[in-house]
Formats: structure tokens, sequence, C-alpha cells
């Protein structure tokens, strides 16, 4: 693993701000997919999935976790498992270079090999660059054919040209685990040879947009796409992370996802020629299950000094507020940021299906009102979202405004970007910031990567629209409407 609507009032003046779908209405050429925006800082530390990192230069020291030396009954599973755990190796094509390795395992014993999307995700994007080779526990390498993949759940499904044992068995119902119950994940962690690695079952995270395991043992680069099985060979899920921050915290994609992947290939008639326009089409489903459910309910709202503010706390999206009040600086910065902690991995230098908002609130008792004006022109940022250059997306199309909600003005700066490879997505990036002091200013951001322009559209108008005021009435006279006793 290598390198996770708005009033009536705002509907035309969020439209206004991108009016079409910028540049695919002349349908630009597909080239390479589009970049999601950084993540911020508190987003969960996995490892990024990805696939054996390059040796340490003499003198460094791999951070990775040792794996511990396994039990007898763990021996006993790997010489029985061995022959059906395979390396798979992604090779540019022009000289065979290695690119990245990972793991997978032979399904029963037919000549079907299950590994992670990430594992393979070059060959899926580029395959006219990529190809890939599988090595066994032997030495013994061959071709490898891509039949299907699923992006959502980070899967694949390959062909090789020799079967499995029996082995490793993918149940056709769910396998059921108990909190506690001992697994082991196998793999080849950082191309220095297959392995073993005990650890136990400990629930579904709840905090992914789709399920996954939570493993209680390491699982290394490169360990990527090998199964995790229970004592006698049941798979149980396929190693796909783990925390960067927590010791041998570890994910895996539940079996059930595994399950429906193989059903599709065994009722596709053959393999696509192209997997662009079937990840975009995986992409497209993903973002309206997440627009959807961010939207289901109307955005909560905060305050923040005088100002109302959305956001959105769920099981998918975290909330983290900090406040620089003891810095010694000329002004005062109070910030809140909500992110989604999970994000969907397309290739190693891009994760889309992401949503993240934060809310700044700067004010100052130190600075004439000129100097505190730059200083909100600066923090505001609108200049630099024009030049983030990234062939696999449009330009961006930027359109400015100002708008009024009920009881807050505010300077709107709408950029769209579309997806030249997968047609139908979009990134949207939404700043705003408050018009209506000169000795405060909310700034905000919404970021929306992966999504179709319809969508995009709806989410930025629900932000835009629920922006307010506190408006805080003086106690009514006793005697008067309001407050008589």
């Amino acid at each position: 693993m290598k390198r996770t609507a708005a009033a009536l009032l705002l509907l035309c003046l969020a439209a206004g701000a991108a009016t079409a779908p910028p540049e695919q209405a002349n349908r630009p050429p597909p080239t390479r997919a589009a970049t999601a925006p950084a993540p911020p800082p508190h987003l969960s530390p996995s490892d990024p999935p990805g696939t054996t990192p390059p040796a340490p230069a003499p003198g460094e020291v791999d951070a990775q976790d040792a794996l511990p030396p396994p039990s007898s009954a763990a021996q006993d599973l790997y010489s029985s498992a061995r022959g059906d755990l395979l390396q798979i190796r992604m090779l540019l094509k022009n000289g065979r270079t290695q690119s990245t390795v990972g793991s997978g395992f032979l399904v029963g014993t037919g000549n079907l090999v299950v590994t992670n999307y990430h594992v393979v995700s070059q060959m899926a994007l580029d395959p006219d660059v990529y190809t890939a080779e599988y090595v066994d526990t032997d030495g013994n390498s061959g071709p490898v054919e891509l039949l299907a993949v699923d992006v959502l759940h980070d899967l694949a499904v390959l062909r090789v040209n020799r079967e499995g044992s029996g082995f490793f068995k993918v149940p056709e119902r769910p396998v059921r685990l108990t909190q506690g119950q001992r697994l082991y994940s196998l793999g080849n962690p950082l191309d220095l040879g297959f392995a073993i690695s005990e650890g136990a079952y400990n629930g579904v995270v709840t905090r992914s947009f789709y399920d996954q395991l939570m493993f209680g043992g390491p699982i290394n680069s490169g360990m990527s796409g090998g199964p995790s099985v229970t004592g006698n060979g049941t798979v149980a899920g396929v190693n796909v992370s783990k925390r960067r921050d927590g010791e041998s915290v570890s994910f895996l994609v539940p079996v059930k996802y595994v399950q429906e992947l193989l059903r599709k290939v065994e009722s596709q008639p053959a393999p696509p020629k192209d997997f662009n326009p079937l990840i975009a089409a995986q992409l497209l489903a993903h973002q309206r299950a997440m627009v959807d459910r961010l939207l289901e309910e109307p955005l909560a709202i905060k305050s923040m000094g005088p100002y109302l503010v959305p956001v959105r706390e769920s099981g998918q999206l975290r909330c983290w507020g900090r406040s620089n009040v003891k810095a010694e600086t000329a002004y005062t910065s109070d910030s809140m940021s909500c992110a989604m902690e999970s994000a969907i991995y397309v290739s190693s230098t891009q994760q889309t299906g992401h949503v993240a908002m934060t809310h700044q609130y700067i004010r100052s008792d130190n600075l004439a009102r000129l100097p505190f004006a730059a200083l909100s022109s600066r923090l505001f940022g609108a200049a630099k979202l024009g030049n983030a250059g990234d062939a696999r997306l449009t330009k961006p199309v930027c359109t400015e405004r100002f708008v009024h909600t009920r009881t807050l003005p505010l300077r709107a700066v709408t950029c769209v970007r579309a997806y030249r490879k997968f047609e139908g997505l979009y990134n949207f990036t939404l700043l705003t910031a408050s018009t209506n002091a000169a000795e405060s200013s909310l700034q905000s951001r919404l970021d929306v990567s992966g999504v179709s322009y319809e969508n995009g559209m709806r989410v930025t108008r629900a932000f835009l629209g629920s922006f307010g005021r506190n408006i805080r009435r003086a106690p009514a006279a006793p005697g008067t409407p309001g407050g008589q006793r």
C-alpha cells in the first residue's frame, strides 16, 4: 500500500456563478482524471491505498511495523495457502520496468485472482502505458488479464494462466465474524517476500462511506490485495490500508463486495476493452448517493461570533475547530472545518468523491480598516483558484457575485472544473466572504469533488443559502407586545 438548497432568492444568483458545465458543452477529448482538492489535515490518516514504496536509501530507516513471528497455527495456515498467493506487479511497457507491486490470491480451484483496484489502477487507466504480471511463492511468473474493477470498494478481478488449489474459499453467503475473532492476513510486504500476519476482527468501521472491517494486526505496504482469512481459509476480507497514527490498526474490504464482483465477472460476456467509461459510471453512481445523503436533511447551523454558518456532522463527516487566540498575532481567527473522512481512490495522484467545508471568523482590535481589509483579501485567496494547473482537468471557469441571504450580504466566487477523462464529473469550489462589517470577516470555503454538474449546483446552493447573521433583539419593555406578563 503506497503511497482514502438555497432560498429562491439565491437560486438564480448561484446559477449565475456557473451557468453551464465548463467546456464539457464542447465535450473535450479524453485525458487523465481530475485531482480532488487536498483533504484537510484532520482527515483520517490511513495510508493512501498504494503499493510498495522504494526501498530506503542508505542511512534511512523504514518506519513500517515489522511483522511479528507467526504462531504455529499461522505457520500451518501459511504452508497450506502459499501456493495460491501471488504478487501482482505493474510494469511500464516500455522496458518492462517495475512500477509498483501489490498482492493477490487465487479463488478456489479456478484461474481468477482477487486484488485491490489500486494495485492495478495504472493498468486500468492507461493500458497503453502499463501492463502487469504475477509472481508466485516459487518465483514462477506469468501474464495478467484485467477482467473487472470496483473502484468504490477498491477491488479488481484478474485472470492468470494457472489454477488455484482451492484453499482460499470465497463463500456464497456473508461471513459472520465475532468481535475478537482471529484472522490471518497474507501478502508480500515491502517486496521482501510472502508473509502472514496474525490479528483480530474488531468490527465494522462506521466513518467510511462504504463498509470496511477493522483488523487488529499489521498490514504493510505491498500486502494490498492479499486475503485476510479465518483459520480454515475462508476469506473474510481483502487487505486495503492501515492507520499511520496507530499501532496495528488496519482495514479490510469485506468479502461481500468480493462476492458481488465475482458474480459480475461470471455474467459478463467479455472484459471491457476500455475501463475508463466503467470507472466514470461507478464514480457517477457514488456521487449521486453521496450528495443525496449529504442533503437528505437541511445543513446544521452553528454560530461563529455574529454569524450563522452551515455545517454537516454525520457518520461520514466530522467537524473540528481551532483558534489562534493565544498566538501573538495582529488578529484573532477561529476556524471550523468539516470533511468526509474517506474518498474514492482513482490513481496515486487523485482521490475523488469528497466534500469539505471550512469557516474562518477573523477580527482585530489592533488593525485599522485598510490594513484589516488587506488582511481579509489575502486570506480570502480568490486569485489563486484559477491558477491550479492540472492537465487532467479543464481550465477553471470562475465567476464572482455579490449576493444577499435574508440577513447577510456575501461576496461569492465559484470555480468549476470538468474531468477530461471521466465525462460528466466536475470539481466545485465556492469561496464566500461577509461584506457587512469593516472590523470583522467571515470567510468560508466549500470543496466538492467528483460530482455531476447538477449535484455540484445542488450542494453549492444549499451551502450558500444557509449563511446568516445572529440578530439579537433587545428585551421588550413591560406592557408592550411580547413583554406583557
